[in-house]
């Protein structure tokens, strides 16, 4: 069968499962304001808005926990391609969901795909890419994701005009069950296309299936001689890193409690809860809310501006993460985005009032900004800036971060748990984001800000910097006794090995022993 060996392509087809979370958090934000979707299911916030709303990225928990059994027994290819049909099944219930429990049913079972995929993507990526283009490509799940946003929004925006728009009281239920059913599609190409790339290097040498992985590797990064210096090298750690991990019995789940694996479970589950934590669901989730609570007409075409910003910001991340690093992503990313966050907070604080509950549209929220232009403008400018930021900082970096820190035998598990964390606070946001925004208003926004201060403090100290390297020296990076705002090493001991193997210093054999070694 025909495959791709290029690097991009390969991560770009797979960053597809990341679409599905990008479709999965838009999925709820364009109908939310459709007469259709408020008659039919009978919403308007509160618990019941969250309960349905929340289901997916529940379901999505329990993808992303059995997520690496799937990965390291059949495959991480195998398991983007289940997720895959997992997310079509679901997508098909919501279509056809004919109450708020067919509906719910169905957006835990699309959840649960693509919780599968929002963590064994990154993984699959990180095990394709070479180490000066790790970053880059990870990151591609983010724009993924914010690709998925959008799409999905524009196809609810679109969609909304059904029968004379979101205002007509009599609204066909087209205006929802389009957008739902049109979400199969990407997840079918998805499944499809999958059979085309290879499997990870990584997980072949994990199932001792050396000839197929060097020659994955020779394919990948060496024309497909596998001869190669920068072949060998990478084949050389990759063995010595797999008799390492063997030899100390790291391969269970019971390796992630070890003392050597715990700081890098916590860091990495932190680093997962406080991209959710930042306030960016509530932005994506219910920003119709957000926007009306700022006073603001047009709410769907204001909306769309936001998306926009965040597929085009991701960008600059994609772009040179590699070059800026993880670490001062996180740290200035994470104190600007508590800015932002204040200064809407402090906007909504002076100028708003109770809601007098004149509008029946607006019974979702307890407090709004009435008849001043200027305000509403600043709070929209702030969130699209807030949004930006985001996407240029945590979006990528979070996933990033995950995907590379932990050894070959436990990183599907590892990172399951992390994107666990994820996921949960993930969901506990879309179930009672709504209610809090209803009692305490603006207040919530002070909350988001006081958890990027805390993020921000753990970043300076305990997060360490990881560009360029490879995924087998993370042990050396963690390890080193270094406290994590002195930074490490530059330069890569791969690139020594492979200078080492081009000069005839370091010989390799096909199944990866040492020869001969000439001093």
């Amino acid at each position: 069968m025909y495959q791709i060996y290029n690097v991009y392509a390969i991560c770009a087809l797979a960053a597809t499962g990341g679409g599905l979370f990008g479709f999965d958090i838009s999925s709820m934000s364009g109908v939310l304001a459709t007469s259709a979707y408020t008659n039919y299911f009978h919403v308007h916030g509160g618990y019941r808005q969250g309960l349905i709303t929340g289901s997916m990225p529940g379901g999505s928990l329990f993808g992303t926990l059995t997520s690496s059994f799937i990965a390291d027994r059949m495959s991480r290819r195998t398991a983007i391609q289940i997720a895959a049909l997992i997310w079509m099944l679901g997508s098909i219930f919501q279509t056809v969901a004919n109450g708020v429990t067919l509906l719910v049913v169905g957006r835990a079972v699309a959840g649960f795909g693509a919780g599968i995929a929002s963590t064994i993507v990154p993984v699959y990526q990180a095990e394709i890419a070479p180490k000066e283009i790790r970053g880059r490509v990870v990151s591609l799940q983010q724009f993924a994701i914010t690709i998925g946003i959008l799409v999905q929004y524009f196809i609810q925006y679109g969609s909304s005009f059904v029968d004379g728009g979101p205002e007509n009281p009599r609204q066909s239920t087209m205006a929802f069950r389009i957008p739902w059913g049109v979400q199969i599609f990407p997840a079918l190409a998805l499944a499809i296309l999958m059979f085309f790339v290879p499997f990870s290097p990584r997980w072949l040498a994990g199932q001792d299936r050396w000839e197929e992985s060097i020659h994955v590797l020779a394919n990948l990064h060496g024309n497909g001689d596998i001869n190669h210096p920068k072949v060998l090298a990478q084949y050389r750690e990759i063995e010595e890193a797999m008799t390492f991990e063997r030899e100390a019995g790291d391969s269970a789940f019971k390796a992630l409690t070890q003392p050597r694996m715990l700081n890098r479970v916590f860091l990495a589950l932190c680093v997962q809860m406080w991209s959710q934590l930042s306030g960016i669901n509530f932005c994506m989730y219910y920003i119709v809310y957000m926007m009306q609570s700022a006073g603001v007409s047009n709410l769907l075409l204001i909306s769309s501006i936001q998306y926009i910003l965040n597929v085009v910001c991701t960008l600059p991340a994609i772009l040179f993460i590699d070059t800026w690093g993880r670490r001062p992503s996180l740290l200035y990313g994470a104190l600007s985005m508590m800015s932002l966050l204040f200064i809407i907070a402090a906007l909504q604080a002076t100028y708003g009032v109770e809601n007098p509950h004149t509008d029946p549209s607006l019974d979702a929220i307890s407090w709004l900004i009435i008849d001043r232009p200027t305000i509403s403008r600043a709070i929209v400018v702030c969130s699209y800036l807030f949004v930006s930021t985001f996407a240029v900082t945590w979006g990528p970096t979070s996933w990033t971060y995950a995907s590379e820190i932990f050894p070959t035998g436990i990183r599907a598990k590892a990172v399951s748990v992390a994107t666990a964390s994820n996921w949960f606070w993930n969901t506990v946001l879309a179930f009672v984001v709504p209610t809090l925004f209803k009692e305490i208003s603006w207040k919530l926004y002070v909350i988001f800000g006081m958890f990027n201060f805390c993020a921000a403090v753990q970043v300076f100290l305990s997060v360490r910097e990881t560009k360029g390297k490879t995924l087998e020296e993370m042990d050396e990076v963690f390890e080193s006794g270094r406290p994590a705002w002195r930074g490490v090493s530059s330069g890569s001991r791969l690139d020594k090995l492979q200078r080492e193997i081009a000069d005839g210093v370091v010989k390799v054999g096909v199944r990866g022993q040492i020869y001969e070694e000439l001093r």
